[in-house]
């Protein structure tokens, strides 16, 4: 008889790399951000990153650095959703370390750009120290989007190699994010707004890769779509939606935002279908002599050893983010 295996008990570490959802990316100089998080005016917002590398021209930074720490203070007694600072190696994440030294309590962690076995062990180095000073221990999330990666010739080996070397700090990765634009940028590409990454092929299999590599350990975030709502048309919205369905499909968990239009798309797309949380459910709380069973909605096989994983994922997400109807079938190929 197969073992009751009971899941209504997650804890918040098992769970919160599931609630980064859509993280949404602003500039470290944006000053009209705080009133929004304290009014909770951004629908969907489960994660912010405040970003001091690619949005911040270098003369800013002194800057962007003095206006976080403002906004963090303010936050302080705010309710406010999982925030996080990116960085721009690991000299600065060291430097942050002690300028935002009365402030880090605030923030779950870091987002580390460009990361690879180059800057890896710096990375490390200087979370190490600012853990040693914070009573809640902090978060990275790395950022995949290096040309080592890129290189097919090497690319699995480079990524084992880089898994590897991340065992050694992997309780505190919370997710690991890939970077479509960077990867898309290597080749001269960039996709509009009625094609997908999944289209452009030598990127595609650069994310294939990266899922093969890490997807099975860790959550693994899907690229930034580049379009929102600027009151025209909803073009920006299908391709998102579509998009969104071909991440879930290969393995992607939530999604970079760059625009507050996007997240309420990215927030749904991450709830199950309410036949897959059932399923998840039974999978998860087998109790059946049997390895086989019929699924909630009587058309579909459950397999308990085959299943397991995509139930962990699934009940987690739907114990999150709730369910859905069931998906409604496909009016044209993607």
């Amino acid at each position: 008889m197969t073992e009751r295996i009971d899941r209504t008990d997650l804890t918040e570490t098992e769970m919160l790399p599931y609630r980064i959802g859509g993280l949404l990316y602003t500039p470290a100089t944006n000053t009209t951000i705080v009133p929004k998080l304290q009014e909770n005016a951004i629908p969907g917002l489960t994660s912010i990153v405040f970003c001091l590398e690619d949005a911040i021209g270098d003369a800013q930074l002194p800057e962007a650095e003095r206006n976080l720490k403002q906004s963090l203070q303010t936050m302080e007694q705010a309710a406010a959703p999982l925030l996080f600072v990116r960085v721009r190696t690991p000299e600065h994440l060291a430097h942050l370390g002690e300028f935002l030294a009365e402030e880090l309590d605030r923030l779950t962690g870091f987002v580390l750009p460009k990361f690879d076995e180059s800057n890896l062990q710096g990375y490390f180095t200087a979370l190490e120290g600012i853990n040693r000073q914070t009573e809640k221990p902090k978060y990275i999330m790395p950022i995949l989007e290096s040309r080592a990666i890129a290189r097919s010739s090497r690319r699995v080996q480079v990524l084992e190699t880089l898994r590897h070397s991340m065992a050694a700090m992997k309780d505190r990765i919370l997710n690991v994010r890939v970077g479509g634009n960077d990867f898309s940028n290597i080749y001269g590409l960039r996709r509009n707004v009625h094609q997908n990454i999944y289209q452009m092929g030598v990127v595609r299999d650069i994310l294939v890769d990266i899922l093969n590599v890490f997807s099975d350990e860790y959550v693994v975030s899907g690229p930034v779509w580049e379009f929102y709502d600027n009151g025209t048309n909803d073009l920006w919205k299908t391709g998102l939606i579509r998009e969104l369905e071909l991440d879930r499909l290969n393995g992607f968990i939530g999604k970079t935002a760059i625009h507050p239009s996007q997240l309420p798309l990215i927030c749904e797309s991450l709830k199950p279908t309410e036949s897959d949380f059932q399923d998840a459910k039974s999978i998860l709380n087998w109790s059946s002599s049997g390895g086989v069973m019929s699924g909630a909605a009587g058309n579909r096989m459950n397999e308990v050893k085959t299943h397991q994983k995509w139930a962990e994922r699934t009940y987690k997400l739907g114990v999150l983010y709730g369910t859905k109807a069931e998906d409604p079938a496909p009016d044209e190929e993607t």
